[in-house]
C-alpha cells in the first residue's frame, strides 16, 4: 500500500512535470536550460550557484525551487525580478545577488523563498489578492477570515492557505441574519509556479543530481564506512530491500541514490530517525551523525 501510494505521488508528479516541461522524468540539463531562456544566463548561474552551495541532501529541494522560479517568470515576465514592492521589499534580484533572507520566508532558503514569492504573486495575479489567510491543520469551514465591506451573500473571496495555495470562502447569512462565510474546500488550488515545484522534487526524487562543470564531484566523496554499514544494516532489518539499499554505501552519491530507492517517508516513524541520521553522513556532520545513531540505539 505504501509503495503504490508513493508510485501515485510520482505518477501525478511527472504528469505535471510533463504538462509544465515537456518532460516526464525531469534532469538538471533540461531545468537549467529552460531557465537560461526564462531567467537569463546571468540569474540563472547564480541560482545554479545557490544550488551548488547546499547540502547535497537539500539539492533536489533547491532545484524544486528553481522549476517554480522558471514556471512563474514564464507566466510573468523578466519584469517581475527588477520590481519592488512599495518600499517593503526589495526586488528579487537584489535578492538573489545578496542571499539576505526577507520576511515573512526567513526560515527558507533564498531560492525556498523567491519559490514562495513567485509562487504568490503567480496566484494573485490569476486570481486576485486574498482577503485573508487560514491554516489548513484546521479544516473548520465557518467565519475563518475577516469579511471585506460591502459584501453579499453568494460572493466568493479568494483565501490564501499555502505560498500559491488558494480557496474560496463563500459569504452566506446566518441565522442571526448577519453574515458569515464557508470555506468551500473543493475549491483548493495551487498556482503553477507552486505545482511546478512540488512536481519536480516528487519527479526527480533526491537524486543525485550533478551539476555540470562540478570538480569535485560532491557525490563521489567517501562516507565512513562504519557508520555507513550500521546505517544500511539498520535499513534491510527493518524492511528495505537488498534491490533498494545497494551495494554497501562507499561514496555520498551511493547514499543519496539508496535513500531514495527506500522511500522512507512512506514507511513507519522509526524511518525518520534513520533519515535524520543518513542526511547527516551525506553531509559530513559528525556530530550530527553521532547524535542521531545514539538516538537510534536508544529507541531499539
Amino acid at each position: 500500500m505504501r509503495e503504490a501510494r508513493a508510485e501515485d505521488a510520482r505518477n501525478q508528479a511527472r504528469q505535471l512535470i510533463r504538462d509544465l516541461l515537456g518532460e516526464e522524468r525531469p534532469t538538471v540539463a533540461t531545468l537549467a536550460r529552460e531557465s537560461e531562456r526564462a531567467l537569463g544566463a546571468e540569474r540563472t548561474r547564480r541560482c545554479l550557484d545557490l544550488v551548488r552551495w547546499a547540502p547535497l541532501t537539500r539539492r533536489s529541494a533547491e532545484l524544486a525551487a528553481l522549476a517554480g522560479l522558471l514556471i512563474g517568470t514564464r507566466e510573468l515576465g523578466t519584469g517581475w525580478w527588477e520590481r519592488s514592492r512599495g518600499g517593503k521589499l526589495p526586488p528579487p534580484d537584489e535578492v538573489v545577488w545578496s542571499s539576505t533572507a526577507i520576511e515573512p520566508w526567513v526560515d527558507l532558503t533564498v531560492l525556498e523563498m523567491l519559490a514562495a514569492w513567485i509562487a504568490d504573486d503567480s496566484a494573485d495575479a490569476r486570481w486576485g489578492g486574498a482577503v485573508g489567510s487560514v491554516d489548513l491543520n484546521s479544516w473548520q469551514a465557518e467565519d475563518r477570515v475577516r469579511l471585506p465591506a460591502g459584501v453579499k451573500p453568494g460572493e466568493r473571496l479568494v483565501v490564501s492557505f499555502d505560498a500559491g495555495g488558494r480557496l474560496d470562502a463563500v459569504v452566506v447569512r446566518r441565522a442571526d441574519d448577519g453574515l458569515g462565510s464557508n470555506l468551500d474546500f473543493s475549491s483548493l488550488r495551487y498556482s503553477r509556479p507552486a505545482e511546478a515545484q512540488w512536481s519536480w522534487g516528487v519527479a526527480a526524487g533526491l537524486g543525485p543530481h550533478p551539476l555540470e562543470g562540478e570538480d569535485p564531484d560532491p557525490y563521489a566523496a567517501q562516507v565512513d564506512r562504519s557508520s555507513a554499514d550500521t546505517l544500511r544494516s539498520w535499513a534491510l532489518r527493518h524492511g528495505a530491500t537488498v534491490e533498494q539499499t545497494g551495494d554497501p554505501w562507499r561514496r555520498k552519491g551511493e547514499v543519496v541514490a539508496a535513500i531514495e530507492r527506500v522511500d522512507w517517508m512512506w514507511r513507519s516513524g522509526e524511518w525518520f530517525a534513520w533519515w535524520r541520521a543518513v542526511s547527516a553522513l551525506v553531509d559530513g556532520d559528525g556530530p550530527q551523525l553521532a547524535a542521531r545513531m545514539d538516538d537510534m540505539d536508544a529507541a531499539t
